[in-house]
């Protein structure tokens, strides 16, 4: 759903940031890094450039998240890129952060989760399987054409993709034999370079589908072959509201792997969700939110964690007024996520955020 939305930034990230913003970072005992994602709460470029100075200073790790469309005519025929994702990217890479680490995230599957991502152009691709060599080798390009532009330090290869064994498991077997070939040239040309797949865990943990064991174990072999378990977590769109309910999906979560641990996105409601369109109605309070982020950062410590990313770290009322109306309801979902409120109030959750920050 964020995939659509994450476009209409495109346009708001022209120019170079000031690199030289001040640093908060410290040393620390923790064994775990913290960060958020680019997402900005407003649809200013001052907005933007503020969600870039507060990343500086409230983490020692941040996200680019690249989940909309991907120029799969241009990398295949070796045309040219559409300005439209060569401006956003150049944008995105003038703005980086110094002396931070940074996770790109770059997204395969479409917003649906069950197919290709749509080329510029609107189009999917024509292919027989999705590991035909064209697919391969435009996604090969894709990739590192980004990994290139940015430097990572982390790189999540695909997003979501437990999501398409759900929504098109006939085409699985065919994204396995893909990602396997695209990341061993991406690792070739990038050894030191820690790479995963990220999981929706709240699509994962006690799923309703007809064999959910054979699922479960479907994913954790596909997961334990990355370098870290990369995980998107939402719990309050599994219903899961208290200590007891994170920690069970958590528990459920270490029985899975041995691998380092890294919530490559995650967050929690502070406010109600409703949503009439989508007969949706979840409570959100600020105490949910402060205790499902104690709840993470336990964890984090007692399990080594690699980092926690936080979707946004402020509510993006301001953005979510200018979506186009057909996305406004879908936008609604994250949008009363941030450890602030949407005029910038300091959220309970945000002192447990600085705390850990500063130990």
């Amino acid at each position: 759903m964020k995939s659509k939305l994450s476009a209409i930034l495109v346009v708001l990230l022209f120019c170079q940031c000031n690199k030289d913003e001040p640093n908060a970072a410290t040393e620390t005992n923790r064994n775990f890094k913290l960060g958020f994602t680019t997402w900005s709460y407003g649809p200013n470029l001052e907005d933007v450039i503020d969600t870039y100075s507060f990343i500086a200073n409230n983490g020692d790790i941040y996200t680019e998240h690249i989940d909309n469309s991907i120029p799969w005519n241009a990398w295949i025929n070796d045309s040219a890129l559409p300005v439209a994702f060569t401006n956003e990217i150049t944008g995105r890479a003038n703005m980086k952060i110094p002396d931070k680490q940074l996770l790109l995230s770059v997204s395969l599957l479409s917003l649906n989760r069950d197919e290709l991502a749509l080329d510029f152009d609107g189009t999917t691709p024509e292919y027989t399987h999705l590991d035909d060599n064209h697919i391969k080798d435009a996604y090969f390009k894709h990739v590192s054409y980004l990994v290139n532009a940015f430097s990572p330090d982390y790189l999540v290869i695909a997003i979501e993709v437990n999501e398409l064994r759900l929504k098109s498991p006939e085409k699985w077997d065919s994204y396995k034999k893909l990602i396997h070939d695209v990341k061993t040239r991406i690792k070739q040309s990038y050894p030191d370079l820690k790479i995963s797949e990220s999981i929706s865990l709240h699509n994962l943990y006690k799923e309703d589908v007809s064999n959910p064991q054979a699922y479960i174990d479907e994913i954790s072999s596909q997961i334990n072959q990355n370098d870290f378990v990369a995980i998107s977590f939402y719990p309050f769109l599994k219903n899961l509201s208290s200590k007891a309910d994170f920690q069970g999906a958590l528990d459920f979560l270490h029985e899975l792997t041995d691998l380092p641990i890294a919530f490559v996105e995650t967050a929690h409601l502070a406010e109600d969700l409703v949503i009439p369109n989508l007969k949706v109605s979840i409570e959100g309070t600020e105490n949910g939110q402060k205790e499902y982020l104690e709840t993470l950062i336990e964890n984090a410590h007692t399990r080594d964690y690699e980092f926690i990313i936080w979707w946004a770290h402020r509510d993006f009322d301001a953005l979510w007024e200018t979506f186009p109306e057909e996305v406004k309801d879908l936008g609604q979902v994250w949008r009363d996520t941030g450890l602030l409120s949407e005029t910038g109030t300091e959220r309970p959750a945000f002192s447990i955020w600085t705390n850990s920050l500063q130990h």
